[in-house]
């Protein structure tokens, strides 16, 4: 039974939690001192107006609790908030909420009692902040070791090359270096040297002059002109041709360029941070990276571990990008469940942070406040909680089934496109071939570009 709850005033002064009442109007009826120090508003400031326009809660709009107990009856306990003081500062709070009764039991209005939680945040933040080193943050021994070498290695002028899976950080760790580096206040430009052919990359970093070709009708900068005095990263280095690894090789040893169509080179000083996901050594065996290159490349080595082996991170993460969604689509999630944890710590993550990240944002999409479930999270990740209680065997059958059925429906969503299906999964084109070859994945003649580009042109006819 619902617990009547009777507010005397000379009660609520000696509470060191803030508490105020509203009534059926929700305008404030009752404001203790607490409340007044905490908010920054004061009594009279508070009675009278109504309650959103007192506290600012991130949970005033669709998810205030009060509101529910005073809709449906339902008490709440220690439910995480924020509000926004007088001053227009955040603060942190935990809140309970009941019904406001009479001495005879009518029902007034409503009542929450809420608690500064501004040193416990303080306290977590620097917990958080202890594995953290820029943007990136993990209490992985394998993260911490490189997070110890990092400020070092920025310090440097040396080449630097990062290597690790699709999806792992690259791009963030090449920033750390930046910020911690003496040309942190020059530029930063990380570009992807496979998504773009040879020409159009060479154009890209080293610019080009009027009539170079048909639609150059101007000069125009390359980022190796944009990122002068400061950084530039160029991400996916192994998917380049031997042709422009030579033109990049003579920029690592020469210190300059030349634009396309132009006549005089460019002296240009900037580090280069050079990240790949393929494995190199294996590329210059094979004919198509060339050794001269890679030693230019390879004076600093750093590997960024797959998620999959450093699942300790798995909750921080998840933490991290609760907060971020919060902020950035005005939720109050406040956390996730045991069970969706546990199915989350047992997956295996193909396509490392970037796939977890989404399928958090998968979880926001149903989920606008209190605890992500496992009814919140993508349904292939119930048969990946499954395989976990099974022989090694049957585990290995179930997972090849399942990520058979990923890549299918993923190639069928997007008209069999496969770079635009690689995307969707968080995979490398490499590795998604790879993959479609390994199944025995049947494919119809075209990949879905030429079916993509047809639609358009009856559409437009």
């Amino acid at each position: 039974m619902m617990e009547k709850i009777v507010v005397k005033p000379h009660i609520l002064e000696s509470i060191s939690d803030g508490v105020f009442t509203v009534n059926h109007e929700w305008r404030v009826t009752s404001f203790n001192r607490a409340a007044e120090k905490i908010t920054g508003f004061s009594r009279n400031e508070a009675i009278g107006r109504l309650c959103w326009d007192v506290f600012g809660s991130n949970m005033c709009k669709d998810a205030c609790p009060l509101r529910e107990t005073m809709k449906n009856g339902q008490s709440f306990i220690g439910i995480s908030a924020s509000i926004t003081n007088k001053h227009k500062k955040r603060i942190p709070i935990s809140l309970s909420t009941a019904l406001l009764h009479d001495e005879h039991g009518e029902i007034l209005g409503g009542v929450e009692t809420f608690r500064d939680n501004s040193v416990v945040e303080e306290l977590r933040k620097e917990l958080r902040d202890s594995f953290r080193l820029g943007g990136m943050v993990s209490r992985s021994p394998l993260m911490k070791n490189l997070f110890t070498v990092l400020p070092k290695i920025a310090k440097s002028e040396s080449t630097v090359l990062i290597e690790g899976d699709t999806g792992t950080g690259k791009e963030m760790l090449a920033k750390a270096l930046h910020d911690l580096s003496l040309r942190r206040e020059k530029p930063f430009i990380a570009i992807n040297c496979g998504a773009l052919p040879d020409t159009l990359l060479e154009s890209e970093l080293f610019g080009y002059k009027a009539g170079a070709f048909t639609d150059a009708v101007s000069d125009k900068p390359g980022y190796f002109n944009m990122a002068d005095g400061g950084t530039i990263m160029l991400d996916e280095l192994g998917e380049t041709s031997p042709a422009f690894q030579a033109k990049l090789l003579r920029v690592l040893v020469e210190r300059e360029f030349q634009p396309l169509g132009g006549v005089q080179k460019q002296h240009v000083n900037v580090r280069i941070l050079a990240a790949t996901n393929r494995n190199l050594e294996n590329l210059i065996e094979q004919g198509r990276f060339r050794q001269d290159l890679f030693y230019r490349i390879n004076i600093v080595r750093l590997l960024l571990p797959a998620l999959r082996e450093r699942k300790e991170d798995i909750p921080l993460l998840i933490e991290r990008f609760i907060d971020k969604l919060n902020r950035l689509q005005d939720k109050a999630v406040t956390g996730i469940e045991e069970e969706a944890l546990n199915w989350l710590m047992n997956y295996d993550y193909p396509g490392n942070i970037r796939q977890l990240e989404n399928i958090i944002e998968h979880a926001f999409i149903l989920c606008s406040h209190g605890e992500i479930g496992t009814r919140h999270l993508p349904s292939d990740l119930a048969v990946s909680a499954a395989t976990s209680a099974a022989g090694p065997s049957s585990m290995l059958a179930i997972r090849r089934s399942t990520e058979e059925e990923a890549i299918m429906k993923a190639l069928q969503r997007n008209d069999y496109n496969r770079l635009a299906a690689a995307r969707e999964l968080g995979m490398h084109k490499t590795t998604l071939f790879r993959k479609i070859k390994k199944f025995g994945i049947h494919l119809p003649d075209g990949d879905g570009r030429t079916a993509s580009s047809s639609k358009q042109k009856s559409g437009s006819d």
